[in-house]
């Protein structure tokens, strides 16, 4: 019994929503990022001139990783893990559990839309290169809701009260 408690503790709750939030955004854009290459590269065998377009396409997907572990850093920050650890109770960790779920879930998802919307964008790019903005246009919307998601986690996290 006293194992388990050292294991669920208010501290390793908290790190596990650190660990989400870094973990499915960054396998969400990992997965996202993989597919535009993927479907960027007949593109670049026939014309490696258009390398700098297609990266723009290929990275979107890649900026969830980055809200996740903005959040998983802010997490770690706030319970004191680089610092001054701060004892946590068994509620406190599972509030940040939850403030890690919004980046951690939608994260995920909307990285591998975001690629399906880019892969489109390397269809556009190879049969009309001028209109490439418009396929750039589109894959960022669907950032939006990224960025909605990393705001709430991030005021979760930051208005903790620990």
């Amino acid at each position: 019994m006293e194992i388990i408690a050292s294991i669920l503790s208010g501290r390793n709750l908290a790190l596990l929503g650190a660990a989400l939030a870094a973990g499915l955004a960054g396998m969400g854009s990992a997965k996202g990022v993989g597919m535009v290459g993927e479907a960027g590269g007949g593109l670049l065998s026939e014309d490696p001139s258009k390398f700098g377009k297609l990266l723009i396409l290929q990275v979107l997907p890649g900026t969830q990783g980055i809200y996740g572990l903005i959040t998983a850093f802010l997490i770690i920050f706030k319970i004191g893990i680089l610092g001054t650890p701060i004892d946590l109770t068994i509620a406190q960790g599972a509030y940040f559990v939850m403030a890690s779920l919004p980046i951690a879930i939608v994260g995920y998802f909307s990285a591998i839309k975001q690629a399906r919307v880019a892969i489109t964008g390397v269809n556009v790019l190879a049969k009309r290169p001028d209109e490439v903005g418009k396929a750039i246009t589109s894959t960022v919307l669907v950032e939006t809701y990224a960025i909605f998601a990393v705001l709430v986690s991030l005021l979760l996290v930051l208005f903790a009260a620990v």
